[in-house]
């Protein structure tokens, strides 16, 4: 029917995207809120932040929630934890008033978002990082297990290496070079090892705070740091290699056409810097890849998967405001 709204929801470590969607997938009330990644922000947390954002955008429509056809909801770190995932998944409801949704990570988001929920693949490089495909009714992921041993290529991986790479040139282990003086400035540091109140003082900085560090690796790297630079390009290979992974899972191998694939995420806005290496370690595979320019941001995404969900037609071309 003409009056349905679908609801998505993109959480990330850093921002969660609200948006309702009319049966032609136009937007109709969009909001912002913080994260929702609940190793951070906690269940409870996570319960104020959707219920905050879920009721900004059915005021806007002058709806209430009862009116949402179907709902897509992509969490960050959801089905990684056995006790926390039910939680996560029954949360919406009290919300909603209903049962029409479904909840997933938010990996889904991306790759429903950037390939209009057709087969192929996406590489998100944000706070942190994941690959996602689906193909034939299949899916597949790889990446994403978590800032602590994993997410490389992320914004966050992105700069924790520049760190280190910082303590290095304070010891002498390095060359001081453009990095070094990047994060002197950005911190306002009166002695080097003033970093670790920074990072583990009364005030540490949070996982996304962390992460937007990153944009002082690649003021480095663009200021001519050959460590800054090589960091992205490790960057490049690792996501190179998540994807490889998910290409492989999905069995695109056996199909002689190029595999559809498009990037999302903050880390991507570093251009040249990390689109060249990835894109060279991607050629060096010997598999076949068409880049794909995203069609819509991820929580736009995450309501056209609600559409698919409740096996409603996708509309063919973008749709705009």
């Amino acid at each position: 029917m003409s009056g349905d709204r679908f609801l998505g929801v993109d959480g990330g470590g850093t921002k969660t995207r609200f948006v309702l969607v009319d049966a032609g997938g136009r937007i109709v009330a969009e909001a912002c809120r913080g994260t929702t990644y609940h190793p951070q922000v906690g269940l409870d947390g996570v319960a104020a932040i959707l219920a905050d954002g879920i009721g900004e955008v059915v005021r806007a429509a002058g709806i209430g929630p009862d009116a949402i056809a179907y709902a897509f909801l992509g969490l960050p770190a959801h089905g990684e934890d056995g006790v926390a995932t039910p939680r996560l998944d029954a949360i919406p409801e009290a919300i909603l008033g209903h049962r029409r949704y479904r909840c997933g990570n938010d990996m889904v988001c991306g790759w429903a978002g950037s390939l209009a929920c057709a087969d192929g693949i996406n590489i998100v490089a944000g706070t942190g990082s994941i690959g996602y495909g689906q193909r034939r009714g299949r899916e597949a992921r790889a990446g994403g297990w978590g800032e602590v041993f994993s997410d490389e290529g992320s914004a966050y991986w992105i700069a924790v290496q520049g760190l280190n790479a910082y303590a290095r040139m304070s010891d002498g282990r390095l060359p001081r070079g453009p990095l070094h003086a990047a994060l002197n400035a950005h911190f306002g540091l009166a002695a080097d090892l003033e970093l670790c109140a920074q990072v583990y003082g009364p005030n540490a900085l949070t996982r996304d705070r962390i992460a937007q560090l990153s944009l002082q690796v690649a003021q480095a790297a663009s200021a001519g740091d050959p460590v800054a630079a090589a960091i992205f390009a490790r960057a490049g290979r690792e996501l190179a290699g998540i994807v490889e992974a998910v290409r492989r899972a999905l069995g695109f191998d056996d199909d002689a056409a190029p595999v559809p694939l498009a990037c999302s995420g903050g880390a991507f806005a570093a251009g040249a810097l990390l689109h060249a290496p990835f894109e060279a370690a991607l050629q060096a595979t010997g598999a076949r890849f068409e880049l794909r320019a995203p069609r819509y941001a991820p929580h736009h995404g995450a309501a056209l998967y609600a559409m698919r969900l409740a096996g409603r037609a996708l509309p063919q071309a973008p749709a705009t405001a």
